[in-house]
């Protein structure tokens, strides 16, 4: 297949000299990781310790990796991206709360962000977080079997409320939603309301999607089970494909606990995994509506290729590929330059409130040594033919 990830021309296309330039330089950093977690270290206690450094992060690492601090400062990145071809996922990165009314304001942020999606081709899905509708704990003990008090049993109806209210609006508004994944302890009660939203609001076709993180060597009899519960039950399914994140979490846990980890035992297993599923819906595209998102080239490479022999156009609306807003725009633009479905997650929020998110980005850049050294290679090549 045209190695078409090679065109930095089009990858970069939205880039002025400067903003490749920065880029260039917050790559370079990220790919010292004693620089990150001294500069982790230092831009926490900054925050804590409320100094006036939301200028210098907002200027660096947050305008490159977020789309702004609310939804009509993300407007000019998205209407740039869209021009090629490039949709956007607003994602509200405020790390989730623990108190009710906490809970509540994210619902109603998400109710919020559907009513902006519906007006804007540019925007074809809305996202929300489990654990932002909920408290970890308490998916934590529904995921475990433990019976709940009373109290508990009510706060669990709430949430239960929480997620239908927002999937019936996406139904009702015709959008599709995604629901991001969760740590492997907590994401059986997370799985079940996704299902159960399904079976409710995918009859025709799919509205809801699911995330299977498939690192985790149990993902592909999960996606062969749901598909059995679908055929049986009539409903489509909708699901985000990725690698996962919070492989260093999953195994520290098992250790501690001495249970077996839930992630695969390497890389090559991950990346087979991954590939095997893909193919597996893609088999099964009469109840599957596939979300690719990944920043593996091959992956990337080995899907186009199996749209091509099974003759799906490039543009079918059952497929799509995401990628994060700040990573990888090799894949996402030459893939979209080439007509197929693409989104990229755009991140927002306040300066402060989104540091947690950027701190996580920046370490699991550090921690896949690979990515980050191809994207220097690349930003690296783009400045050579500019002659920067």
């Amino acid at each position: 297949m045209n190695q078409i990830f090679e065109d930095t021309s089009t990858a970069f296309k939205l880039k002025s000299d400067s903003e490749l330039e920065r880029a260039y330089f917050l790559f370079k950093l990220i790919a010292n990781q004693p620089l990150v977690k001294i500069g982790t270290a230092v831009t926490n206690f900054a925050i804590n310790a409320h100094l006036p450094v939301e200028g210098l992060i907002r200027a660096t690492v947050f305008d490159h990796f977020c789309g702004g601090v609310n939804e009509q400062d993300c407007l000019p990145i998205i209407e740039k991206m869209y021009e090629e071809k490039v949709s956007s996922i607003l994602d509200y990165s405020v790390e989730g709360k623990h108190v009710e009314n906490q809970l509540d304001s994210a619902l109603a942020k998400v109710l919020e962000v559907l009513d902006f999606v519906k007006e804007k081709d540019a925007i074809p899905f809305a996202v929300f977080k489990p654990s932002a509708f909920g408290r970890f704990e308490l998916f934590e003990k529904m995921s475990s079997k433990r019976a709940f008090t009373q109290l508990e049993r009510e706060e669990w109806d709430r949430v239960v409320h929480r997620y239908d209210k927002v999937c019936k609006k996406a139904y009702d508004l015709d959008v599709a939603l995604l629901i991001d994944a969760e740590e492997s302890w907590i994401q059986d009660a997370a799985d079940q309301l996704a299902h159960d939203m399904m079976r409710k609001y995918n009859k025709r076709k799919a509205v809801v999607f699911n995330t299977a993180q498939m690192y985790r060597w149990d993902r592909l009899v999960y996606l062969e089970k749901l598909c059995k519960e679908a055929n049986k039950m009539n409903f489509k399914i909708g699901i985000k494909v990725v690698r996962g994140a919070y492989m260093e979490k999953e195994n520290d846990r098992a250790d501690d606990k001495a249970y077996k980890s839930p992630i695969c035992i390497s890389k090559v297993a991950t990346d087979d995994n991954f590939d095997t599923a893909i193919t597996y819906m893609l088999d099964n595209m009469d109840v599957f509506t596939i979300f690719s998102g990944t920043h593996n080239e091959q992956s990337c490479y080995k899907l186009m290729e199996a749209m091509k022999t099974r003759e799906i156009p490039n543009n079918s609306d059952r497929i799509w590929f995401g990628q994060l807003y700040g990573m990888s725009d090799h894949i996402s633009f030459n893939l979209a330059a080439n007509g197929y479905n693409v989104s990229k997650y755009l991140p927002y929020g306040p300066v402060r409130d989104v540091m947690p998110y950027l701190i996580r980005r920046a370490e699991e850049n550090t921690s896949v040594a690979g990515q980050t050294t191809r994207e220097l290679e690349l930003l690296k090549k783009e400045r050579a033919r500019r002659k920067i």
